[in-house]
């Protein structure tokens, strides 16, 4: 059977290129970087390679990136340093409804340990208003934690403005970049960016590899201790095979992403038109300032997780809601945040592209789709009398 894979914004295939290269540091450079013999310089060269390679996708220097386990643990280094350290100025933070929930559920471990959460709302296409931000800074803000394009329905936010209402009232900045990180341009420093996360596996990079740029000067409390590891942020011997895999996801992803946004693009286009041509489907985000490789919608009188078994079998790999929390019953948070009631949100779908992705792949889906929503309308009780309103 065809197999289309379109659930990239969960995770992406391993470049061929990136797997070689990672092939190369396990079986030839397995010094520990932190000591200081020919093999454990080997590593360390390796590190300070991958370093410069993903400061430069943010326009960073190499001194600023510390290597984490992965887009949620870089987070939770923001998030919890971040309060640790100046909780004498104050335990105000600020974030949005529609965080990812390494966001959320790090702003609920610090609500119990007696820090304030102001949790902002967001317009019909999930975007935060920089007003509604500088309207939120208080004497006690101590940051600011702002994604720069959510997970679920793509809508790129205004960073740049909410960076600079941050900049101007002197309160540090975070987002997380895990969507956004090699499909847009970013520039901390045009972008008003203090800390930025990011991860290796939605650019073609591996699991579990992630990196934390923090701008100097931040102050930052390491949430694992033990050795002196990067700059003493983030303890334990480095996975140099893992982090040469992201350097080099992260120079591809420069290196390539107009062409590749251009290509992903047209086939988005493509198909959220026809996704539209299905009775009762609405476009869920920005319709222009998206992501580039995000296609939400949600179709009316279905169930999101019958339709993802339902494409299976047809050989399509998509999503309803953000991976991370697939398993659960409950309709996507960011759908609700945005203005969608319980039955139109729990039809959500979300097909996400890559630059591997074929016109074809986009016609098979378009082909298949329309029979299998229509096959799960025949078997839903609400869809004849919802149909007629």
């Amino acid at each position: 059977m065809k197999r289309v894979y379109m659930d990239n914004a969960a995770t992406t295939k391993l470049d061929g290129q990136v797997v070689q290269v990672m092939s190369d540091a396990l079986k030839d450079t397995f010094g520990n970087p932190s000591s200081v013999y020919e093999e454990a310089r080997a590593a360390k060269k390796l590190l300070d390679k991958a370093r410069a390679q993903v400061a430069a996708l943010f326009k960073a220097t190499p001194e600023e990136i510390i290597f984490t386990g992965g887009g949620t643990e870089a987070d939770n280094l923001a998030l919890c340093g971040i309060a640790e350290s100046y909780a004498s100025k104050g335990k105000h933070i600020i974030t949005s409804k529609i965080e990812h929930h390494a966001i959320l559920h790090t702003c609920e471990y610090l609500s119990k340990k007696g820090y304030e959460i102001t949790y902002l709302p967001v317009d019909e296409y999930g975007r935060v208003s920089p007003a509604d931000v500088a309207a939120a800074i208080r004497p006690d803000t101590i940051l600011i934690s702002i994604m720069y394009a959510n997970n679920e329905i793509g809508t790129v936010m205004p960073i740049a403005e909410i960076g600079a209402v941050a900049r101007k009232n002197k309160v540090l900045f975070h987002t997380d970049a895990v969507q956004a990180a090699g499909h847009v341009e970013i520039d901390v420093t045009r972008d008003n960016i203090d800390l930025l996360s990011m991860t290796g596996h939605k650019i073609h990079g591996p699991k579990g590899v992630g990196a934390l740029y923090v701008k100097k000067g931040v102050r930052l409390q390491p949430i694992l201790h033990g050795g002196g590891q990067e700059r003493n942020l983030r303890a334990g011997t480095e996975n140099v095979p893992g982090i040469v895999g992201l350097g080099l996801a992260c120079e591809l992803a420069e290196a390539n992403r107009e062409t590749n946004n251009e290509h992903m693009q047209i086939l988005r286009d493509k198909l959220i038109d026809g996704l539209l041509k299905i009775p009762h489907t609405r476009l869920n985000g920005h319709p222009q300032e998206r992501l580039a490789n995000n296609a939400n919608v949600s179709i009316r009188f279905i169930e999101g997780e019958g339709l993802l078994l339902l494409l299976d079998m047809a050989g399509i790999a998509a999503s309803s809601g953000s991976a991370c929390t697939s398993g659960s019953l409950d309709p996507s948070h960011v759908l609700l945040a945005i203005g969608l009631d319980h039955e139109t949100a729990h039809g959500s779908l979300r097909l996400s592209l890559s630059h591997e992705t074929s016109e074809a792949d986009v016609d098979y889906v378009l082909e298949k789709l329309p029979g299998i929503v229509e096959r799960l309308r025949a078997m839903s009780p609400i869809y004849n009398a919802g149909a007629e309103n």
